[in-house]
């Protein structure tokens, strides 16, 4: 597909779950897929960077923790998204489910425009080329608590994404996005409390579950 728009018909429903490391997005995905399923929905949860060769290619970076420059490196993040969109997203939307990614294309935004690119533009770009989430939840935590998150599951933290100056600009980023479909949820507080507020956004917003 290159980089030709993806303009497939969307049906189901598209819901990103977004915010730096250790704010809680992968439980709370976990969490909320259960009780929309639990609701009687088909959920797909799925996950960015993907199982798909430019997703290992970016797991690979990360363990190495050598980055790549940032031009390539947002060049595989964008074209680890089309195959996602391509052969997990669309399917599911047009098959009428529920889709649920633990990140989707504002990480793009703020972590690439952390490292000095254009993270508006980046963002609008995605915005062209991608479905649009019917609903992004951003978790929004203090870098310094989702570091000591990140340490508490007992893996080492990756030396190019898991750094506190570095998050704190992406956390800025992630405040400063404005979009209809864009919610910001405070993540300081208990596993159970941020999964009640997601929620009352879901009911809010959506009429779910």
């Amino acid at each position: 597909m290159g980089a030709a728009t993806i303009l497939a018909m969307k049906h189901g429903v598209l819901i990103a779950v977004e915010g730096i490391d250790g704010s809680g997005k992968s439980t709370q995905v976990q969490r909320l897929a259960a009780a929309l399923r639990a609701a009687g929905h088909d959920v797909v949860a799925t996950r960015e960077p993907s199982v798909g060769p430019f997703g290992q290619r970016i797991r690979a970076m990360v363990h190495s923790g050598e980055a790549a420059a940032p031009e390539e490196e947002l060049r595989w993040f964008l074209a680890d998204r089309e195959q996602h969109v391509r052969e997990v997203i669309e399917p599911a939307l047009a098959a009428g489910k529920v889709v649920i990614t633990d990140r989707y294309f504002l990480s793009t935004a703020a972590y690439q425009g952390a490292r000095g690119l254009g993270a508006e533009a980046i963002l609008k770009q995605c915005e062209e080329r991608f479905p649009l989430p019917d609903l992004a939840l951003v978790l929004d935590v203090d870098p310094a608590l989702g570091l000591a998150r990140a340490r508490s599951r007992g893996a080492g933290l990756d030396g190019v994404f898991e750094r506190e100056e570095y998050l704190e600009r992406v956390a800025g980023l992630f405040r400063g996005f404005c979009r209809p479909y864009l919610e910001i949820v405070a993540a300081r507080a208990s596993a159970d409390s941020v999964y009640e507020a997601l929620l009352a956004k879901l009911r809010a917003r959506l009429g779910l579950p």
